[in-house]
């Protein structure tokens, strides 16, 4: 386990001769928001920090906080943006695909992180989706396939790369294959623990066919993000009678981020699965399947998130 210590000393020696691009969904609060905070802090302004959304209110007020770019990063490239997304709808994903293709040249560094804990029955989107497994999964699964031309940008400029999804790694459960994306018999735990697996075979997809380019799926631990949600009178109950509890025991997005960034940064080539101390887990709880299960998944996933 890297110790805290070469957790924020690796992060604070993050100085490359090139501007990087960072694009963090999920980060107008929680992890993804300390993530925003951290890189900001760490490069000193001396990157291009794209923050993905819904709250324009809240980004703007992180943006208006961040550390200002020097004149001669500002030339470089340098700014901070918010582009606003319902992470929900692959079709919002597609129109904001296409504004970070004209807007950026390359992508360095792809953070995931939207979603919500939530053990809420099915919730169905207007594309026929789990709301619960939209965020948590094909949400991710889209941002990357749509937005890899850009990662391969920065990888053929010799460029260090990275995309990272912020959810459950060594949590997972086995995936159902005769029902992917639950739509038979589905309860809130299992959208939970097939989300996460499908989080695991995701990554492990995308590094085989891109080998240069790390592509990880972390836990984060408990932390106190406020993204808990419940529609049910007792869960709404349960969570407001636990706030203390949470407040005292669970991480702070701001120590949770130091780790996810030194993650990030130093998972340059190929799959990774890691903790919430930026620990390698292995194949730890890896979900079994035969090649023939892994390309009707690779299948499901880009059929789902392909909208007309």
């Amino acid at each position: 386990m890297p110790s805290w210590s070469t957790v924020t000393t690796s992060n604070a020696a993050y100085a490359p001769s090139y501007l990087p691009v960072f694009v963090v969904f999920g980060g107008t609060s929680g992890i993804g928001e300390a993530m925003v905070k951290a890189v900001a802090r760490y490069t000193k302004g001396r990157a291009h920090i794209v923050v993905i959304g819904r709250n324009e209110a809240a980004a703007n007020a992180i943006i208006a906080a961040l550390p200002k770019p020097s004149e001669q990063a500002v030339a470089e490239g340098a700014r901070y943006e918010f582009l606003a997304c319902d992470v929900n709808l692959m079709k919002n994903i597609d129109k904001l695909a296409e504004q970070l293709k004209s807007k950026l040249s390359k992508i360095n560094f792809l953070t995931l992180s939207a979603g919500v804990f939530s053990l809420d029955g099915w919730d169905g989107t207007e594309e026929g989706i789990d709301s619960k497994l939209a965020s948590r999964f094909y949400s991710r699964f889209k941002a990357i396939h749509s937005l890899l031309p850009l990662l391969r940008k920065a990888k053929e400029a010799g460029e260090d790369v990275s995309a990272m999804s912020i959810l459950g790694a060594g949590q997972g459960a086995p995936i159902d294959f005769d029902n992917l994306g639950l739509r038979k018999n589905y309860t809130g735990l299992a959208g939970m623990m097939q989300g996460i697996s499908y989080n695991d075979l995701m990554v492990e997809a995308f590094a085989k066919q891109e080998p240069d380019i790390g592509f990880t799926h972390i836990y984060p631990g408990f932390v106190n993000t406020g993204a808990f949600k419940f529609s049910s009178w007792y869960g709404k109950l349960a969570l407001f009678l636990l706030r203390p509890v949470i407040w005292l025991v669970a991480m702070k997005p701001d120590t949770c981020a130091e780790y996810m960034m030194y993650a990030l940064l130093n998972n340059k080539k190929g799959m990774h699965r890691q903790n919430q101390s930026a620990d390698d887990i292995g194949t730890y709880k890896f979900p079994e399947a035969t090649e023939e299960q892994k390309e009707k998944f690779w299948k499901h996933s880009v059929e789902t998130t392909t909208v007309s």
